[in-house]
């Protein structure tokens, strides 16, 4: 009699045991340890002992397997992941196993396949899919499996044997390790295999070539196979035919945009799968309770994991996982689901995977519905630890709920307005084109010119490059279109200021520029609030609008609240990680950098229309942020020099201007000079190639845009000079060569990024000029700064009746020149003037030390900040920053009159 075990449970186990002396005993030291990765073969070797061919030991191997996991799971020794791991384990290694031996009796009977333009042995890549793949096999599950082989040709035949085509070779090969998997004989099967997988289903070949599934995905793969495409790994094959594999399968499955139509595929191909599993269950009510595919099932969870996948995986490549239970953790660490979320999926996902495992272990079944049978079901709860079946369902109802609650929230059609606005917005859709209609409906939602509203609409509607969209992208469009619309109306109400019409043709001009990319549409139709957050920025900000349009990809920022940026090292390191994952492929480098410039740039944006950073907050935001870019392009730039001598470079970028002043704005150019410090008989070359490579990675014009402009023109004798300097040699130019116009430069200079220690050369080199003894040539130095200014107001003419507040008298170019004139004349004896603090705290520094008037000097520190502020909002706009004089006209005073006590006298 066998002893009492919480396996016996499991009838299959009880039969199992029963049918032959000696199995408990096996068991029972197969058991002892964890069955997450034995030793397959010496398990397979011992039943091979017994002198019975491999099919057959095989399956002996595999119920043995099976009786062991049974045992350890229900005694609560192992963990969902052992059961998985060593099914999956076992699947792979009998895949791997057959093959072998498989392969060698065709290639005795036929000759080995050869590629016909390789040249090359050809082996077949066996793919693993669907839960397989994945590595969460169940125990009763069968296995999707898709064969591939590299390339046509013809056996390579040999006397007594017969040729035959690749694709004849790998068929019959395919067949044969089917049957050696599934055919029940008297030790039953290994594993059941379904092939409907495979590119054309059950109508398709069984084996297919590179060039076959590459055809295939591209003409004709759909977006469910996408889905299942992602658990692919193959079990077979030579590592140069799988990475070509993966080269194919890749770009299919992950897009290299953010794909959100997907969601909306998702959502019909669960809807085909829910409309099945209700019609089973309404044609059979005892089948009821699916744990796989019913609702807020296995499935499910799947689907949520895998969204996101697909969604984002072209973009983050760590996205690409197989494992569902590792693509949820991820998303709690890449913030996209929220940690608790995750958690409590993980939770479902484990009492469903247990439950489902439970309801095979009865009969070896490949069954996912509780029994109809209240004993059965007793039995179920006994072994998943509960003590009823209500405990039981209500259990699993718990689970269930909260997996279909998150379901929902994801996949939910949001695209249907309001029942209140639907009728004006079904006789819009009616006859997009009839202006009366239109502008009677802007009329209602309060539009301040509805007529030109309506104009704008139609107008944008009758453009060539909508009229083109096919139908499905032009409905999508119509819908965001009137969702749009009260969303402007409250907008501006809520603003109480800007018009409708403006904030509706920047809306409008935004969606005809992304029209033809279906995901940018998909993904303000399956995220509302995204819409109206772009709505808000769009009539905040006309150059917002602008840089939404020329950057869609940002709308991905709009999601979520993510708060600030991230801080520097922290974006440092990440953005170092991903340009590393993308090592080798320069234009992938440029996009990355591109596209994490501008998204940090658009979360401070959006926090500056907030009103959540003063200007000179955001500057120093932009000016770190900038910092980080250059220092990335200079590391990563300088991989890609071939003939470079060292692996680190002894090279440094000095920041003046905007950046060197920490007064970045949002369109700032950067100006930048490049030193070295290195003997080596390469480096002047390999230098001045590090140089011109981080001009064109920051100037490039790719996909994503570019990063900045750059201007060296403040380099060493200028635009004639050399693009890098030794830091001899630019030490030697500020003694001896500068003019005073370069030494007002270096005021605002400091070093940006590269070796350290060139940059603490730099300041002290620096400092040592700034703080030259000037004072015998004072009237010559007043004079210098004179005519660099003359020179400025000629070669900026300010031809309009407004107020330039960056050129004209009394502007922030005079405060800027007064406090470059008081840092070159009083350095010398105050040192302090040289920290780069900027030039209200420089003017107040000057104040205190009695060089200038302090109240003097803080009245034009307020001008300075009161010009900043709306030079600030005036980019916003678009516009130019020049104001009505009478904006300003109390403050230019106090400027006029520090220019006239320092440089008049």
């Amino acid at each position: 009699m066998t002893p009492v075990s919480a396996a016996n449970a499991s009838r299959w186990y009880q039969r199992w045991v029963d049918a032959v002396p000696g199995r408990l005993e096996r068991v029972a030291g197969l058991t002892r340890l964890s069955l997450a990765r034995p030793d397959f073969g010496a398990l397979l070797e011992t039943e091979l002992a017994a002198g019975i061919p491999l099919p057959r030991a095989m399956r002996r191997l595999r119920n043995l397997l099976l009786a062991g996991l049974i045992r350890r799971d229900l005694e609560g020794l192992a963990d969902l992941d052992e059961v998985v791991t060593a099914m999956t384990g076992l699947a792979d290694f009998a895949i791997r196993t057959h093959l072998a031996d498989l392969m060698a009796e065709l290639v005795a009977a036929h000759g080995m396949p050869v590629g016909a333009e390789s040249g090359r042995p050809q082996e077949m890549m066996v793919l693993a899919m669907g839960k397989q793949g994945g590595g969460e096999l169940n125990v009763s599950s069968d296995i999707d499996l898709i064969f591939v082989y590299p390339e046509d040709g013809e056996t390579a035949a040999g006397p007594q044997q017969r040729g035959l085509s690749n694709h004849e070779f790998f068929v019959r090969l395919g067949r044969r390790l089917i049957g050696a998997l599934s055919e029940v004989i008297e030790d039953g099967f290994t594993f059941r295999v379904d092939m409907a997988l495979r590119p054309n289903g059950k109508s398709g070949p069984l084996a297919a070539s590179l060039n076959m599934v590459e055809e295939y995905l591209i003409v004709q793969g759909r977006e469910w196979e996408r889905y299942a495409w992602v658990k692919a790994r193959a079990v077979t094959g030579f590592d140069e035919d799988i990475a070509a594999l993966d080269a194919i399968v890749r770009p299919f499955v992950f897009r290299r945009y953010l794909d959100f139509g997907v969601i909306d595929a998702i959502r019909n191909m669960h809807a085909q799968i829910r409309a099945e599993v209700n019609r089973q269950e309404r044609l059979h009510p005892d089948r009821s309770n699916n744990v796989k595919l019913g609702r807020g099932g296995i499935r499910e969870i799947e689907f949520l994991a895998q969204v996101f996948q697909l969604i984002r995986g072209g973009r983050d490549p760590a996205l690409r996982e197989r494992s569902t239970r590792q693509t949820l953790r991820l998303l709690a660490e890449r913030e996209l689901m929220a940690p608790a979320t995750v958690e409590r999926l993980l939770d479902a996902y484990t009492f469903l995977r247990n439950l489902e495992h439970r309801l095979q272990y009865l009969d070896d079944a490949q069954t996912h519905t509780l029994p109809a049978n209240e004993a059965e079901r007793l039995l179920v709860a006994h072994m998943m630890g509960l003590p009823d079946v209500a405990t039981l369902l209500a259990r699993l109802e718990e689970q269930r709920a909260f997996v279909a609650a998150e379901f929902d929230d994801m996949f939910a059609d949001r695209s249907a307005p309001p029942d209140d606005e639907r009728a004006g917005l079904e006789a819009i859709a009616a006859d997009p084109e009839n202006l009366a209609t239109i502008e009677a409906h802007l009329a209602s939602l309060g539009y301040d010119a509805p007529l030109d509203g309506a104009r704008r609409l139609v107008a944008t509607w009758q453009a060539p490059r909508l009229q083109s969209l096919p139908d499905a992208s032009r409905a999508r469009l119509l819908a965001l279109v009137n969702l749009a619309l009260p969303q402007v109306a409250a907008t501006v109400k809520e603003a109480g200021v800007g018009s409708h019409g403006a904030t509706l043709g920047r809306l409008l001009d935004f969606l005809e520029a992304v029209a033809r990319r279906s995901a940018y549409l998909s993904l303000l139709t399956e995220y509302p609030h995204t819409l109206e957050r772009v709505i808000r920025m769009m009539h905040a900000s006309g150059w917002a609008a602008t840089f939404l349009t020329q950057h869609p990809i940002l709308l991905d920022e709009l999601l979520d609240d993510r708060g600030g940026i991230d801080e520097p090292a922290q974006l440092a390191s990440s953005l170092d990680a991903k340009l590393g994952e993308a090592e080798g492929d320069t234009e992938r480098q440029l996009d990355i950098l591109r596209e994490t410039h501008h998204a940090q740039q658009f979360r401070l944006l959006a926090l500056d229309l907030a009103g959540e950073l003063s200007v000179e907050r955001l500057a120093d935001h932009l000016s770190a942020l900038a910092d980080v870019m250059v220092a990335a392009t200079v590391r990563w730039a300088w991989k890609t020099v071939a003939t470079r001598h060292v692996e680190e470079p002894r090279f440094a970028v000095i920041a003046y201007g905007k950046l060197g002043g920490k007064e970045l704005g949002y369109v700032s150019d950067l100006d930048v000079i490049f030193l070295f410090d290195d003997e080596d008989d390469m480096a002047p070359s390999n230098y001045a190639k590090l140089a011109q490579r981080f001009i064109t990675w920051m100037t490039a014009h790719t996909p994503a845009g570019i990063l900045f402009d750059i201007d060296t023109a403040l380099r060493p004798d200028g635009a004639s000079g050399m693009l890098v300097s030794s830091l001899a040699a630019f030490e030697r130019y500020q003694r001896q060569s500068a003019w005073v116009w370069e030494h007002q430069a270096l005021t605002r200079a400091r070093f940006c990024a590269g070796d350290a220690a060139i940059g603490a050369r730099f300041e002290a080199i620096r400092d040592t000029v700034l703080r030259q003894d000037r004072s015998g040539r004072e009237a010559e130095l007043k004079e210098e700064v004179r005519k660099m200014r003359q020179r400025m107001h000629e070669a900026y003419p300010n031809r309009t009746m407004l107020f330039d507040l960056k050129q004209d008298a009394g502007g922030m170019i005079d405060i800027e020149f007064i406090v470059q004139y008081l840092v070159l004349r009083h350095a010398a004896t105050y040192p302090q003037l040289t920290a780069n603090l900027g030039n209200i705290a420089l003017l107040r520094i000057a104040g205190e030390l009695g060089l200038i008037d302090a109240a003097l000097a803080s009245e034009a520190g307020a001008t300075y900040r009161l010009m900043r502020r709306l030079q600030h909002q005036l980019r916003l706009q678009g516009r130019p920053a020049q104001v009505d004089t009478t904006l300003v006209r109390d403050h230019l005073d106090p400027v006029i009159r520090l220019w006239q006590s320092c440089l008049d006298g």
